[in-house]
């Protein structure tokens, strides 16, 4: 399984390595990992950061998953990639699941239990509003009368895009969370309507506080799985173990099914927050993989690697981007003009050099720049402009006094323009990206106070609109163009942060996720790069690269633009070296 929720662009993703791959061994390894935060809940229906979404991977499965070596879709708890058909405006995908696969305590896993994900996802009062977004979609599952395995999924929309997705959440166990079934009597179309199910359905209700009583999300241990992994142990702030299990129903698959790979025999993420420590974990040897290195530090140690014969190195291109954002709500940016304008003083070139050593590059939006199909290339990218700035407030009714920018209101006192920027706490990217723009805004009277935010917090803002910017990374996903989640009116207050959205833009996103010919696409994805350059509700300051730096015992990482950048279940050591 990969969680992919934010859905934008197409691109070839080819991995460089300093150093060859051997083949790998056959015997497996206790493997350590960087990770720069906690995962702050396993719980499949949040999943708040990447860690927590790989995390989840370990634990649960998907019907579908990615082969990062072929970049494509492949089956996991399904037998095969489903069959698919089209009646109206609706696209029916049939799944049959494995014989095979198992729930920890030894049950088959079944349609019931895809169902019951579903519903699980749409439960009103559970913290489930992305996946919500995500998935909406899907309005029905069809059981096979015969068979136990085979459903269909009713999906709204027609797109080819909603094949992929429609595979790409972790399943529940149905007969442990729900061993009466009472949610087996509420339509999935109820749920979907928070109104109608609490008020028609008693037993929803009863079930959601026994949800939130099981706390999943900080004792995934006691909930049976379908993944090979289970959690040994996790000490908050420090350290999560995975170990795998003895008894996997996958094992006997591997050679015919390599998604279903599981060769490290213990998994340890190290949560070491601060880059200087966790680098000098890497040249002690205290951690063994090293992903998203920063480029400075990456850069460095690379250079001297001849004295590191213990370490290889690997960059990818990679589906990350950098973005500001900006409350469209909000009174003091309200006017696109005045968005426009901020966007203007992002010294980009800059900051890429600055920040990144010159490795991340460009783009006009949320399409990536080489993908030349659907890549707007008629626009241009925010320059650095100070005056440009100066002449976009005042066309957006802002004046210039001896104390900032002021604007006039009908039977109010003016308005000053003095902003927020929030952010991730402890980044130096973001407080670098800040520090920039706190300064080109001064030059022109315009005070911009700077947050870092706590991430559990600054998420609750975010979507609460309790910011003027923001700073954050955003992740693509190379085989869904589904922007509702972030941009759609539907997703304010959950996944659109930016709080944007109009008439025509809600009706655009909808027409890119139903439309099949991918000339039509193409030219959807381009009116759609150009309105919200115009509009302005976010701007994407760079894409990023991933630098990865491995222990040279460690081979099969499979190195990929995905996240994480790299499979951590495909990882083996070269035979001649010990741990």
């Amino acid at each position: 399984m990969i969680r992919l929720f934010t859905s934008l662009f197409l691109l070839v993703v080819f991995a460089e390595a300093s150093s060859c791959s051997s083949s790998p061994a056959s015997r497996e390894l206790p493997l350590r990992v960087r990770w720069i935060r906690d995962p702050e809940t396993l719980d499949p229906l949040t999943q708040p950061n990447e860690n927590a979404r790989q995390g989840v991977n370990l634990l649960y499965q998907s019907l579908l998953t990615v082969d990062y070596e072929q970049q494509r879709f492949v089956p996991l708890l399904a037998e095969s990639m489903p069959s698919v058909r089209h009646q109206g405006a609706r696209t029916l995908i049939t799944y049959r699941l494995r014989d095979s696969a198992r729930w920890d305590d030894g049950q088959p896993v079944l349609a019931r239990d895809v169902e019951f994900t579903l519903k699980v996802m749409n439960c009103p009062d559970l913290p489930n509003e992305e996946v919500r977004a995500q998935f909406g979609f899907i309005t029905a599952l069809q059981p096979d009368p015969l068979d136990s395995r085979r459903f269909t999924l009713v999906c709204e929309g027609a797109a080819p895009e909603l094949v992929l997705a429609s595979g790409d959440f972790p399943i529940l166990p149905a007969h442990y969370l729900d061993p009466q079934n009472k949610l087996g009597a509420v339509p999935l179309a109820a749920l979907q309507q928070d109104s109608l199910a609490l008020r028609h359905y008693p037993d929803v209700a009863p079930f959601v506080q026994r949800y939130k009583a099981a706390q999943i999300g900080q004792h995934p241990d006691a909930l049976p799985g379908s993944g090979p992994y289970r959690l040994a142990s996790w000490k908050t702030g420090q350290q999560l173990e995975f170990r795998r299990k003895p008894r996997w129903w996958g094992q006997a698959l591997q050679q015919t099914a390599p998604q279903l790979q599981a060769r490290p025999e213990q998994i340890e993420f190290h949560v070491i927050p601060d880059d200087a420590t966790a680098l000098l974990a890497m040249r002690r040897a205290d951690v063994d993989l090293y992903p998203r290195m920063p480029a400075r530090e990456f850069g460095r140690l690379q250079a001297d690697s001849a004295r590191h014969p213990e370490l290889s190195f690997y960059t990818a291109p990679s589906y990350d981007m950098t973005v500001a954002g900006f409350n469209t709500r909000s009174s003091l940016l309200a006017h696109r003009l005045t968005r426009q304008a901020i966007s203007h003083l992002f010294d980009v070139p800059q900051l890429i050099q600055a920040t990144q050593q010159g490795h991340a590059y460009r783009s006009v939006g949320l399409i990536n720049p080489e993908n030349k199909a659907f890549y707007n290339d008629s626009l241009r990218p925010f320059a650095f402009d100070p005056t440009e700035a100066s002449r976009l407030l005042v066309r957006a009714g802002w004046q210039r006094t001896a104390t900032g920018w002021e604007r006039q209101r009908p039977g109010q006192s003016p308005q000053r323009l003095a902003l927020r920027l929030s952010y991730r706490a402890g980044e130096p990217t973001y407080e670098a990206i800040g520090l920039q723009l706190r300064a080109a805004a001064a030059q022109l009277g315009i005070p911009i106070t700077l947050h870092p935010t706590e991430s559990s917090v600054l998420s609750g803002r975010l979507r609460a609109g309790e910011y003027d910017l923001y700073l954050r990374s955003m992740t693509g996903n190379p085989f869904v163009y589904n922007f509702a989640p972030i941009l759609h009116t539907e997703s304010i207050g959950s996944g659109n942060f930016t709080r944007f959205g109009t008439p025509d833009s809600d009706r655009l996103i909808k027409s890119i996720t139903t439309e099949q010919n991918p000339q039509r696409k193409a030219r959807l994805l381009r009116r759609l790069q150009a309105l919200l350059q115009a509009e302005c509700p976010l701007t994407v300051l760079y894409f990023n690269r991933y630098q990865i730096v491995a222990a040279s015992r460690l081979a099969n990482l499979q190195i990929s633009g995905l996240p994480p950048g790299y499979n951590v279940m495909a990882i083996t050591s070269r035979p001649d070296d010990s741990h």
